[in-house]
Protein backbone atom coordinates (compact mmCIF):
# COMPACT_ATOMS: atom_id res chain seq x y z
CA UNK A 1 0.00 0.00 0.00
CA UNK A 2 2.80 2.41 0.90
CA UNK A 3 4.48 1.71 -2.44
CA UNK A 4 1.21 2.35 -4.26
CA UNK A 5 0.79 5.76 -2.60
CA UNK A 6 4.43 6.78 -2.89
CA UNK A 7 3.93 8.89 -6.05
CA UNK A 8 1.54 11.12 -4.06
CA UNK A 9 4.51 12.27 -1.97
CA UNK A 10 6.75 13.04 -4.93
CA UNK A 11 6.90 16.56 -6.28
CA UNK A 12 7.65 15.12 -9.72
CA UNK A 13 4.07 13.81 -9.96
CA UNK A 14 2.65 17.33 -9.70
CA UNK A 15 5.25 19.05 -11.89
CA UNK A 16 4.50 16.51 -14.60
CA UNK A 17 0.78 17.28 -14.27
CA UNK A 18 1.60 20.98 -14.65
CA UNK A 19 3.60 20.14 -17.77
CA UNK A 20 0.54 18.36 -19.19
CA UNK A 21 -1.65 21.39 -18.48
CA UNK A 22 0.55 23.94 -20.29
CA UNK A 23 -0.52 23.12 -23.90
CA UNK A 24 -4.17 23.55 -22.91
CA UNK A 25 -3.58 27.26 -22.34
CA UNK A 26 -3.34 27.83 -26.08
CA UNK A 27 -6.24 25.45 -26.73
CA UNK A 28 -8.44 27.23 -24.17
CA UNK A 29 -7.77 30.65 -25.71
CA UNK A 30 -8.59 29.32 -29.16
CA UNK A 31 -11.87 27.77 -27.98
CA UNK A 32 -13.04 31.25 -27.02
CA UNK A 33 -12.25 32.43 -30.55
CA UNK A 34 -13.67 29.57 -32.62
CA UNK A 35 -14.88 26.49 -30.72
CA UNK A 36 -16.02 24.86 -33.95
CA UNK A 37 -12.43 24.19 -35.06
CA UNK A 38 -10.53 22.84 -32.02
CA UNK A 39 -7.88 21.24 -34.29
CA UNK A 40 -6.39 24.59 -35.36
CA UNK A 41 -3.85 24.86 -32.47
CA UNK A 42 -2.50 21.41 -33.34
CA UNK A 43 -2.08 22.55 -36.94
CA UNK A 44 -0.24 25.69 -35.86
CA UNK A 45 2.24 23.60 -33.91
CA UNK A 46 3.67 22.13 -37.14
CA UNK A 47 5.44 25.28 -38.41
CA UNK A 48 6.24 26.31 -34.84
CA UNK A 49 8.07 23.04 -34.21
CA UNK A 50 10.24 23.60 -37.28
CA UNK A 51 11.88 26.61 -35.62
CA UNK A 52 15.28 25.49 -34.21
CA UNK A 53 14.90 27.51 -30.99
CA UNK A 54 11.62 25.79 -30.07
CA UNK A 55 13.55 22.63 -29.24
CA UNK A 56 15.51 24.60 -26.66
CA UNK A 57 12.35 25.83 -24.91
CA UNK A 58 10.74 22.41 -24.95
CA UNK A 59 13.90 20.82 -23.60
CA UNK A 60 14.13 23.33 -20.75
CA UNK A 61 10.47 22.77 -19.83
CA UNK A 62 10.87 19.00 -19.95
CA UNK A 63 13.95 19.10 -17.74
CA UNK A 64 12.36 21.39 -15.17
CA UNK A 65 8.92 19.77 -15.02
CA UNK A 66 9.32 16.16 -16.17
CA UNK A 67 12.69 15.31 -14.64
CA UNK A 68 13.29 17.86 -11.84
CA UNK A 69 14.92 15.25 -9.58
CA UNK A 70 17.60 14.26 -12.12
CA UNK A 71 20.31 16.09 -14.04
CA UNK A 72 18.22 15.92 -17.20
CA UNK A 73 21.07 14.60 -19.33
CA UNK A 74 18.65 12.50 -21.37
CA UNK A 75 16.89 15.62 -22.70
CA UNK A 76 18.66 18.05 -25.01
CA UNK A 77 18.48 21.84 -24.64
CA UNK A 78 20.19 22.73 -27.90
CA UNK A 79 18.56 24.12 -31.07
CA UNK A 80 17.51 21.76 -33.83
CA UNK A 81 20.56 21.12 -36.00
CA UNK A 82 18.92 18.98 -38.69
CA UNK A 83 15.56 18.35 -40.29
CA UNK A 84 15.39 15.11 -38.33
CA UNK A 85 15.58 17.12 -35.10
CA UNK A 86 12.88 19.48 -36.37
CA UNK A 87 10.64 16.54 -37.24
CA UNK A 88 11.14 15.02 -33.80
CA UNK A 89 10.24 18.37 -32.22
CA UNK A 90 7.03 18.65 -34.25
CA UNK A 91 6.05 15.10 -33.31
CA UNK A 92 6.75 15.88 -29.65
CA UNK A 93 4.54 18.98 -29.74
CA UNK A 94 1.67 17.07 -31.32
CA UNK A 95 1.92 14.17 -28.86
CA UNK A 96 2.18 16.60 -25.96
CA UNK A 97 -1.04 18.28 -27.07
CA UNK A 98 -2.67 14.88 -27.52
CA UNK A 99 -1.80 13.89 -23.95
CA UNK A 100 -2.79 17.28 -22.57
CA UNK A 101 -6.44 17.06 -23.63
CA UNK A 102 -7.48 13.93 -21.66
CA UNK A 103 -5.15 14.77 -18.76
CA UNK A 104 -6.65 18.24 -18.36
CA UNK A 105 -10.26 17.15 -18.66
CA UNK A 106 -9.69 14.25 -16.30
CA UNK A 107 -8.02 16.44 -13.69
CA UNK A 108 -11.02 18.81 -13.80
CA UNK A 109 -14.04 16.55 -14.21
CA UNK A 110 -13.06 13.51 -12.16
CA UNK A 111 -12.82 15.54 -8.92
CA UNK A 112 -16.14 17.17 -9.86
CA UNK A 113 -17.62 13.70 -10.29
CA UNK A 114 -16.38 12.69 -6.83
CA UNK A 115 -17.98 15.83 -5.41
CA UNK A 116 -21.28 14.95 -7.11
CA UNK A 117 -21.23 11.41 -5.71
CA UNK A 118 -20.63 12.73 -2.21
CA UNK A 119 -23.60 15.12 -2.58
CA UNK A 120 -25.81 12.24 -3.68
CA UNK A 121 -24.65 10.14 -0.71
CA UNK A 122 -25.51 13.01 1.63
CA UNK A 123 -29.05 13.32 0.26
CA UNK A 124 -28.55 16.29 -2.06
CA UNK A 125 -28.87 16.56 -5.83
CA UNK A 126 -25.71 15.91 -7.85
CA UNK A 127 -25.59 19.42 -9.40
CA UNK A 128 -23.69 17.84 -12.33
CA UNK A 129 -25.30 17.35 -15.76
CA UNK A 130 -24.06 13.76 -16.04
CA UNK A 131 -25.85 12.76 -12.80
CA UNK A 132 -28.76 15.18 -12.93
CA UNK A 133 -31.30 12.32 -12.98
CA UNK A 134 -29.67 10.32 -10.19
CA UNK A 135 -31.57 10.10 -6.93
CA UNK A 136 -29.75 10.66 -3.65
CA UNK A 137 -28.66 7.44 -1.92
CA UNK A 138 -26.00 6.59 0.64
CA UNK A 139 -24.50 3.91 -1.68
CA UNK A 140 -23.05 6.63 -3.91
CA UNK A 141 -20.57 7.25 -1.10
CA UNK A 142 -18.96 3.90 -1.88
CA UNK A 143 -18.36 5.02 -5.47
CA UNK A 144 -16.94 8.43 -4.56
CA UNK A 145 -13.25 7.29 -4.31
CA UNK A 146 -13.30 5.64 -7.75
CA UNK A 147 -12.94 8.84 -9.86
CA UNK A 148 -10.02 9.92 -7.68
CA UNK A 149 -8.32 6.54 -8.14
CA UNK A 150 -8.79 6.83 -11.89
CA UNK A 151 -7.40 10.35 -11.80
CA UNK A 152 -4.42 9.15 -9.77
CA UNK A 153 -3.64 6.46 -12.32
CA UNK A 154 -4.04 8.83 -15.26
CA UNK A 155 -1.81 11.51 -13.75
CA UNK A 156 0.97 9.06 -12.89
CA UNK A 157 0.64 7.14 -16.15
CA UNK A 158 0.44 10.18 -18.43
CA UNK A 159 3.34 11.78 -16.59
CA UNK A 160 5.52 8.71 -17.06
CA UNK A 161 4.48 8.46 -20.71
CA UNK A 162 5.26 12.14 -21.34
CA UNK A 163 8.68 11.70 -19.73
CA UNK A 164 9.47 8.67 -21.88
CA UNK A 165 8.39 10.51 -25.03
CA UNK A 166 10.48 13.54 -24.08
CA UNK A 167 13.59 11.44 -23.66
CA UNK A 168 12.89 9.76 -26.99
CA UNK A 169 11.96 12.81 -29.08
CA UNK A 170 13.89 15.57 -27.29
CA UNK A 171 16.89 13.42 -26.45
CA UNK A 172 20.32 14.09 -27.94
CA UNK A 173 20.67 13.34 -31.61
CA UNK A 174 23.41 11.07 -32.93
CA UNK A 175 25.58 14.10 -33.71
CA UNK A 176 25.09 15.50 -30.20
CA UNK A 177 25.91 12.16 -28.60
CA UNK A 178 29.06 11.94 -30.71
CA UNK A 179 30.05 15.48 -29.74
CA UNK A 180 29.45 14.70 -26.05
CA UNK A 181 31.53 11.53 -26.36
CA UNK A 182 34.36 13.44 -28.02
CA UNK A 183 34.22 16.09 -25.29
CA UNK A 184 34.33 13.44 -22.58
CA UNK A 185 37.25 11.74 -24.32
CA UNK A 186 39.13 15.04 -24.50
CA UNK A 187 38.53 15.60 -20.79
CA UNK A 188 39.84 12.16 -19.91
CA UNK A 189 42.90 12.64 -22.12
CA UNK A 190 43.56 16.01 -20.52
CA UNK A 191 43.28 14.53 -17.03
CA UNK A 192 45.69 11.75 -18.00
CA UNK A 193 48.13 14.26 -19.46
CA UNK A 194 47.97 16.42 -16.34
CA UNK A 195 48.58 13.35 -14.17
CA UNK A 196 51.67 12.54 -16.23
CA UNK A 197 52.82 16.15 -16.02
CA UNK A 198 52.58 16.15 -12.23
CA UNK A 199 54.24 12.75 -11.94
CA UNK A 200 57.17 13.69 -14.17
CA UNK A 201 57.77 17.19 -12.85
CA UNK A 202 57.18 16.71 -9.13
CA UNK A 203 58.68 13.23 -9.15
CA UNK A 204 61.85 14.53 -10.77
CA UNK A 205 62.15 17.40 -8.27
CA UNK A 206 61.63 15.16 -5.26
CA UNK A 207 64.10 12.59 -6.56
CA UNK A 208 66.77 15.23 -7.09
CA UNK A 209 66.10 16.70 -3.63
CA UNK A 210 66.36 13.29 -1.94
CA UNK A 211 69.56 12.35 -3.77
CA UNK A 212 71.16 15.73 -3.09
CA UNK A 213 70.21 15.72 0.58
CA UNK A 214 71.52 12.17 1.05
CA UNK A 215 74.78 12.94 -0.73
CA UNK A 216 75.29 16.13 1.30
CA UNK A 217 74.68 14.30 4.56
CA UNK A 218 77.09 11.52 3.61
CA UNK A 219 79.82 13.87 2.33
CA UNK A 220 79.99 16.07 5.41
CA UNK A 221 81.62 18.80 3.29
CA UNK A 222 80.21 22.33 3.81
CA UNK A 223 81.10 23.35 0.25
CA UNK A 224 79.38 20.30 -1.25
CA UNK A 225 76.41 20.84 1.03
CA UNK A 226 76.10 24.41 -0.25
CA UNK A 227 76.09 23.22 -3.87
CA UNK A 228 73.51 20.58 -3.00
CA UNK A 229 71.24 23.14 -1.38
CA UNK A 230 71.50 25.39 -4.43
CA UNK A 231 70.58 22.47 -6.70
CA UNK A 232 67.63 21.56 -4.45
CA UNK A 233 66.46 25.19 -4.49
CA UNK A 234 66.64 25.48 -8.29
CA UNK A 235 64.91 22.15 -8.87
CA UNK A 236 62.21 22.97 -6.32
CA UNK A 237 61.57 26.35 -7.91
CA UNK A 238 61.19 24.80 -11.34
CA UNK A 239 58.81 22.20 -9.92
CA UNK A 240 56.72 24.92 -8.27
CA UNK A 241 56.44 26.73 -11.61
CA UNK A 242 55.24 23.52 -13.26
CA UNK A 243 52.81 22.90 -10.43
CA UNK A 244 51.34 26.41 -10.69
CA UNK A 245 50.89 26.02 -14.43
CA UNK A 246 49.14 22.65 -14.11
CA UNK A 247 46.90 23.89 -11.30
CA UNK A 248 46.05 26.92 -13.44
CA UNK A 249 44.86 24.60 -16.20
CA UNK A 250 42.73 22.69 -13.67
CA UNK A 251 41.18 25.89 -12.33
CA UNK A 252 40.45 27.27 -15.80
CA UNK A 253 39.38 24.37 -17.96
CA UNK A 254 39.05 26.55 -21.07
CA UNK A 255 42.60 27.86 -20.82
CA UNK A 256 45.06 25.79 -22.88
CA UNK A 257 48.27 24.57 -21.31
CA UNK A 258 51.09 26.88 -22.31
CA UNK A 259 54.73 27.57 -21.52
CA UNK A 260 55.47 23.89 -21.09
CA UNK A 261 59.19 23.13 -21.22
CA UNK A 262 60.63 21.76 -24.45
CA UNK A 263 63.86 20.08 -25.49
CA UNK A 264 65.35 23.58 -25.67
CA UNK A 265 65.26 23.44 -21.86
CA UNK A 266 66.98 20.06 -21.71
CA UNK A 267 70.18 21.62 -20.34
CA UNK A 268 68.29 22.34 -17.13
CA UNK A 269 67.55 18.64 -16.73
CA UNK A 270 71.12 17.64 -17.44
CA UNK A 271 72.54 20.23 -15.03
CA UNK A 272 70.13 19.08 -12.34
CA UNK A 273 71.20 15.45 -12.79
CA UNK A 274 74.88 16.42 -12.76
CA UNK A 275 74.36 18.44 -9.59
CA UNK A 276 72.96 15.29 -8.01
CA UNK A 277 76.27 13.53 -8.61
CA UNK A 278 75.47 11.66 -11.81
CA UNK A 279 78.04 11.76 -14.61
CA UNK A 280 76.05 12.74 -17.67
CA UNK A 281 77.55 12.23 -21.11
CA UNK A 282 75.17 14.06 -23.44
CA UNK A 283 75.16 13.90 -27.22
CA UNK A 284 72.81 16.13 -29.21
CA UNK A 285 72.67 15.98 -32.99
CA UNK A 286 70.37 17.37 -35.64
CA UNK A 287 68.10 20.42 -35.65
CA UNK A 288 66.56 19.96 -32.19
CA UNK A 289 65.25 23.54 -32.17
CA UNK A 290 63.16 22.75 -35.26
CA UNK A 291 61.28 19.88 -33.60
CA UNK A 292 57.51 20.63 -33.56
CA UNK A 293 56.16 21.92 -30.26
CA UNK A 294 54.04 18.90 -29.21
CA UNK A 295 56.88 16.46 -29.98
CA UNK A 296 59.46 18.67 -28.28
CA UNK A 297 57.34 19.03 -25.13
CA UNK A 298 56.63 15.32 -24.84
CA UNK A 299 60.27 14.57 -25.60
CA UNK A 300 61.31 16.78 -22.70
CA UNK A 301 59.02 14.88 -20.34
CA UNK A 302 60.30 11.52 -21.57
CA UNK A 303 63.89 12.65 -21.02
CA UNK A 304 62.97 14.00 -17.59
CA UNK A 305 61.36 10.73 -16.49
CA UNK A 306 64.27 8.69 -17.82
CA UNK A 307 66.80 10.78 -15.85
CA UNK A 308 64.56 10.61 -12.78
CA UNK A 309 64.61 6.82 -13.01
CA UNK A 310 68.40 6.84 -13.21
CA UNK A 311 68.69 8.93 -10.03
CA UNK A 312 65.95 7.06 -8.19
CA UNK A 313 66.99 3.49 -8.96
CA UNK A 314 70.71 3.66 -9.80
CA UNK A 315 71.86 6.76 -7.93
CA UNK A 316 74.87 8.87 -8.90
CA UNK A 317 76.14 6.66 -11.75
CA UNK A 318 77.44 7.50 -15.22
CA UNK A 319 74.64 7.92 -17.73
CA UNK A 320 74.69 8.44 -21.47
CA UNK A 321 72.07 10.69 -22.99
CA UNK A 322 71.49 10.86 -26.73
CA UNK A 323 69.12 13.28 -28.46
CA UNK A 324 69.08 12.98 -32.24
CA UNK A 325 66.89 14.40 -34.97
CA UNK A 326 67.20 12.73 -38.36
CA UNK A 327 64.99 11.38 -41.15
CA UNK A 328 61.84 12.90 -39.67
CA UNK A 329 62.29 11.17 -36.31
CA UNK A 330 63.31 12.31 -32.86
CA UNK A 331 65.34 9.70 -31.01
CA UNK A 332 65.80 9.92 -27.25
CA UNK A 333 68.00 7.41 -25.45
CA UNK A 334 69.19 7.27 -21.86
CA UNK A 335 71.48 4.44 -20.71
CA UNK A 336 73.10 3.72 -17.37
CA UNK A 337 74.98 0.75 -15.93
CA UNK A 338 72.66 -1.98 -14.78
CA UNK A 339 73.11 -3.08 -11.18
CA UNK A 340 72.50 -6.60 -9.90
CA UNK A 341 68.77 -6.07 -9.42
CA UNK A 342 66.89 -5.89 -12.70
CA UNK A 343 63.56 -4.02 -12.43
CA UNK A 344 60.55 -5.87 -13.71
CA UNK A 345 59.55 -4.80 -17.26
CA UNK A 346 56.92 -2.09 -17.25
CA UNK A 347 56.99 -1.64 -13.48
CA UNK A 348 55.89 1.76 -12.19
CA UNK A 349 53.79 4.56 -13.63
CA UNK A 350 56.87 6.42 -14.88
CA UNK A 351 57.88 3.87 -17.50
CA UNK A 352 54.24 3.38 -18.42
CA UNK A 353 53.90 7.15 -18.84
CA UNK A 354 56.90 7.15 -21.21
CA UNK A 355 55.29 4.52 -23.39
CA UNK A 356 51.94 6.33 -23.31
CA UNK A 357 53.53 9.63 -24.38
CA UNK A 358 55.30 7.96 -27.25
CA UNK A 359 52.18 6.09 -28.36
CA UNK A 360 50.04 9.25 -28.36
CA UNK A 361 52.46 10.79 -30.86
CA UNK A 362 52.51 7.69 -33.04
CA UNK A 363 55.92 6.64 -31.82
CA UNK A 364 57.39 3.83 -29.80
CA UNK A 365 59.34 3.48 -26.55
CA UNK A 366 61.47 0.62 -25.26
CA UNK A 367 62.54 0.24 -21.64
CA UNK A 368 64.63 -2.52 -20.11
CA UNK A 369 68.05 -4.16 -20.00
CA UNK A 370 70.22 -3.79 -23.10
CA UNK A 371 73.88 -4.86 -23.50
CA UNK A 372 74.56 -4.66 -19.77
CA UNK A 373 72.84 -1.30 -19.35
CA UNK A 374 69.38 -0.15 -18.43
CA UNK A 375 68.07 1.64 -21.48
CA UNK A 376 65.15 3.94 -22.17
CA UNK A 377 64.78 4.61 -25.89
CA UNK A 378 61.95 6.52 -27.55
CA UNK A 379 61.42 7.25 -31.22
CA UNK A 380 58.90 9.98 -32.02
CA UNK A 381 57.86 10.91 -35.57
CA UNK A 382 58.05 14.62 -36.32
CA UNK A 383 55.09 14.60 -38.71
Amino acid sequence: MARFLRPLLRGTTYTRLLHLWVPMLMESVWLFIDPSKPWVPALVLVPVGLLPAVRVGEGVQARLLLTPDTDGTGISVTPSASWRDRGRTVLWLELRMLLAVPATFASVWLPVLTYALIRLACGYSAAVPVLDRARPHWAYGLLAPLPLLVLYGLVVGFGALATALARRLLGPSAAERLAALEERTEQLLERTRIARELHDSIGHALTVAVVQAGAARAAGDPEFTGRALVAIEETGRAALEDLERVLGVLRESERPASSRPTLADADRLLDSARASGAEIDAEVSGPVAAVPGPVSREGYRILQEALTNVLRHAGAVPARVRVAVADGTLVLEVRNPLDAEVPAPGRGSGLRGIRERAALLGGDALTGPYEGDWRVRAELPLG
